[in-house]
């Protein structure tokens, strides 16, 4: 079914069911009792965390080039510090691994379906500063919520993949997560919802991955843990993530998305011990939609690797230093942590299993 979405938006055909219309009949009520149930709290509009992390870093190198782009997800609607944004922190833990500081940019919109990706790509190029070293993608549930074609939003991610990769940044894509966990979505409505979520997830990755992006899955890394831990992990409107769900997913995408620039310590040799292999890329899709964190990247065509990257801890309490605002004190993630005793150990307690001698000069 992915290959099936996935050619359809290759070859510009019409919309491919997910589903068939009895079942579509089957679920209208338990649909409807989600509506009333999903978004009943009140989510905090997403504050901003653009600006400068890793400043501790600053050298003769310039600063790595980082934009979010995507839906309320990828903007962090559901929290209320700008620090545990995913923006935030995928950001201070890039930064903290290059050495380097980072500028992030994040052009993500709530509500924001997979066609509003040409105006978000569109604002990540026309950034005066120059152009982005890396840009993280995460989209997919409004696509799913909204009832959009699959293969009209694979089309959209794929062009977006394409033109980011042309101007020569690097992409990863956090795929679609998984709408069954939702705590107010009950049978039969989650079994369909965790469905047409893996099979999106797996067309995502497909599209993405022929056009030369690396893609970290979602579904299943935000599965079990949102299921033993709704109330944690879960926000006050009981559909986006709350600091501790962001946090989880952001350690899913770090790894990839520093592999992708050539810094993670990690080769790309692949360990059959975790189950990782060179897989045709549609198989590699589909498994990467079933299993938690999954990386999927490119190989000889139409190869693709499949790789479970070891997760980090992040670095605590990331705050954003305002472009040019270079002579704040406290503002750096390092110096934030010392001010409040908790020094550079607690700051990097995430780099439990990163070689000790890089991290000891994080905090000097």
């Amino acid at each position: 079914m992915a290959r099936r979405i996935a050619a359809g938006a290759a070859y510009g055909g019409g919309s491919v069911g997910l589903i068939g219309a009895a079942t579509v009949g089957l679920v209208l009520a338990e649909v409807q009792l989600a509506k009333r149930q999903v978004g009943g709290g009140t989510a905090p509009v997403p504050p901003s965390a653009d600006g400068r992390y890793g400043v501790a870093f600053a050298g003769p190198a310039d600063p790595l080039r980082f934009v979010l782009l995507g839906d309320s997800t990828a903007a962090g609607q559901g929290v209320r510090r700008a620090g545990q944004t995913p923006g935030a922190l995928l950001a201070s833990g890039l930064a903290a691994v290059a050495e380097r500081p980072v500028d992030l940019r994040n052009v993500a919109l709530p509500g924001a379906r997979s066609d509003d990706l040409e105006r978000q790509v569109s604002l990540a190029l026309a950034d005066p500063s120059g152009m982005p070293d890396v840009c993280a993608i995460m989209i997919g549930a409004n696509d799913v919520t909204h009832r959009m074609p699959a293969t009209q939003s694979v089309r959209c991610l794929s062009t977006a993949v394409r033109r980011l990769r042309t101007a020569g940044a690097e992409v990863v894509v956090g795929t679609c997560p998984d709408l069954g966990t939702i705590e107010p979505v009950y049978q039969p409505l989650r079994w369909l919802a965790r469905r047409v979520s893996r099979q999106l997830a797996a067309a995502q990755t497909i599209g993405a991955v022929e056009q030369g992006g690396r893609t970290v899955s979602l579904g299943d890394l935000l599965g079990p843990e949102f299921e033993a831990n709704p109330r944690e992990l879960f926000g006050p409107d009981n559909y986006h993530p709350s600091a501790e769900g962001y946090a989880t997913a952001a350690m899913a995408m770090l790894p990839t998305l520093c592999a992708s620039l050539g810094l993670w310590p990690e080769s790309d040799h692949l360990d059959g011990s975790r189950r990782e292999g060179m897989l045709p890329v549609a198989k590699a899709a589909s498994r990467a939609a079933r299993e938690a964190g999954t990386e999927v990247t490119a190989a000889r065509a139409p190869w693709a690797l499949l790789k479970h990257r070891r997760r980090r801890r992040l670095p605590a309490h990331t705050e954003p230093l305002p472009h040019g605002d270079k002579d704040r004190e406290g503002t750096d993630p390092v110096d934030k942590e010392k001010d409040a005793g908790g020094g550079s150990s607690a700051t990097w307690r995430w780099a439990e299993h990163m070689p000790l001698h890089r991290w000891n000069n994080a905090g000097d």
